[in-house]
């Protein structure tokens, strides 16, 4: 392919050189650069792409696309100068696989809480009903059935497209993608044709990046100004934010909601920790998945679903065979019979939904326990919340390290501290040590007792000081509670 077939479509201000010149791949890596490589130089937050156009030229590149155009460029060396790199990655990347998107019915989830289970379910229920399809979430990317690690909830452009290109050729029909505020802020799905978008809530969350709510709630409105008239948008109307996705949008416009009028409907019957009696669009089933929170997430599923042309009842049968995701109220009952809970709750919102959850389902004789933190090099705002939230709502709470990255734990541990209301000081324990911290929850409980660890969820690693160890909050309970 040549670099005037990748550059298709794309405006551009000048080009110097060869537009006829072999490109054999793409890349805004310099340390990738090689001979018949074009290198993009992208503006990032920890670096500019720009300052390492030399060595990607160095590696033998073919062109560079660049903003700003480097004083001198050797010759044999074709210079792009474009308005937009991050734009025209995606549109290169586009050109460069083939359009898979023409070729396979993308959905994407955005929101604050519920991207992964929605995502997965959607991707477990198309399966159930016979679609080959494929995953981009959180937890993992799948392709077909062949699964590989995520390292961030929505990829780089470059691998998304090499994903479906890769999706295609082993016959997906679907593919189920989360898309998140800082891949939409950063141009990460330019060039994708959605088939249709799905809308869960919004809530406190990454105002670290963002700066302010405003700013997050208008990053996730993207995906939906972006939609063709093809395409379906479905929202969450109980979500104060549900309908403000929908301004401007040229796609079909649909709503769901447990409580306010809507194109789809849904109503918890009965639940316990085992999963809930549902009754949704006027059938009822049981689901394994437990809280308000999933009922919404299985209702969107079926809802786009149906939006995508199956059958209502075989969506329904499909979706009430599914079991939970990995790290997302994942629970489990010990031998000496205390109930525990795994959750990647890791914002307010969710960390309330989780704990009201579970006190809606205790009888009240038992001791509610939560283990908890909260990140490093992440939004410090939310610090204090989750701490009153875990406070207000269970009898103890073990504050403890999540994944500190650079930053100290104990440092982290006095800002959510700051947040406990003093008339719960005697319920609060801070332990950094978090395989400490939950043996010592364990110790303390008995038959009956209910154990929740948030924040990591599906994460088996640990982060500090820019090193990963392995830690997995559902391995440290089975092994504290079997001793």
């Amino acid at each position: 392919m040549t670099l005037e077939d990748i550059l298709s479509g794309i405006r551009y201000e000048t080009l110097c050189g060869c537009a006829s010149v072999e490109v054999r791949e793409i890349t805004f890596d310099s340390r990738a650069a090689v001979k018949g490589s074009v290198f993009v130089a992208i503006e990032g937050t920890q670096a500019d792409g720009h300052d390492f156009v030399g060595k990607a030229v160095e590696n033998g590149c073919t062109a560079v696309v660049v903003r700003k155009a480097p004083a001198d460029m050797p010759s044999g060396v074709t210079c792009v100068k474009v308005d937009d790199t991050s734009l025209s990655l995606g549109l290169m990347a586009r050109n460069f696989y083939g359009n898979p998107t023409s070729r396979i019915k993308l959905v994407g989830v955005t929101g604050t809480n519920g991207k992964t289970t929605t995502a997965t379910l959607l991707y477990e229920v198309f399966r159930a009903m016979g679609h080959k399809c494929g995953l981009l979430s959180t937890v993992k990317n799948v392709v077909d059935t062949d699964q590989m690690p995520a390292r961030q909830t929505t990829p780089d452009i470059l691998t998304i497209n090499s994903l479906l290109s890769d999706m295609i050729s082993r016959g997906c029909e679907y593919c189920f993608m989360e898309v998140s505020s800082h891949a939409l802020a950063q141009k990460r799905v330019a060039g994708l044709d959605f088939a249709g978008a799905v809308f869960s809530n919004l809530t406190h969350d990454h105002l670290d990046y963002h700066k302010t709510f405003a700013a997050y709630r208008d990053a996730k409105k993207l995906l939906f100004d972006g939609l063709s008239p093809d395409a379906f948008a479905l929202v969450n109307a109980d979500d104060k934010n549900g309908l403000f996705m929908l301004q401007n949008t040229s796609a079909g416009k649909y709503t769901y909601a447990l409580s306010s009028l809507a194109d789809f409907k849904a109503r918890v019957v009965e639940e316990s920790f085992q999963g809930m009696q549902i009754n949704m669009d006027g059938a009822e089933l049981w689901i394994p998945l437990v809280g308000r929170f999933n009922a919404y997430n299985a209702l969107a599923v079926y809802a786009s679903a149906v939006l995508l042309g199956c059958d209502r009842i075989e969506a329904l049968k499909a979706l009430s065979r599914q079991k939970g995701v990995r790290g997302r109220f994942e629970n489990w009952t010990s031998p000496s019979g205390v109930v525990c809970i795994v959750d990647y709750a890791h914002t307010p919102d969710a960390l309330d939904n989780v704990i009201r959850t579970v006190n809606e389902l205790r009888t009240g004789g038992e001791l509610f326990t939560v283990v908890t933190g909260c990140g490093g090099d992440r939004d410090k705002t939310k610090r204090p919340e989750m701490a009153a939230i875990a406070a207000n709502g269970a009898d103890r709470v073990i504050m403890t390290a999540d994944n500190p990255r650079s930053e100290d734990p104990m440092d982290i541990l006095e800002q959510m501290q700051a947040g406990v209301p003093p008339e719960k000081y005697s319920r609060v324990v801070i332990n950094p040590d978090r395989r400490s911290a939950i043996r010592s929850a364990a110790m303390m409980s008995k038959k009956g007792d209910i154990i929740l660890v948030a924040g990591k969820g599906h994460e088996t690693y640990q982060e500090v000081k820019g090193v990963r160890t392995h830690f997995d909050d559902m391995e440290e309970l089975h092994a504290a509670l079997s001793d």
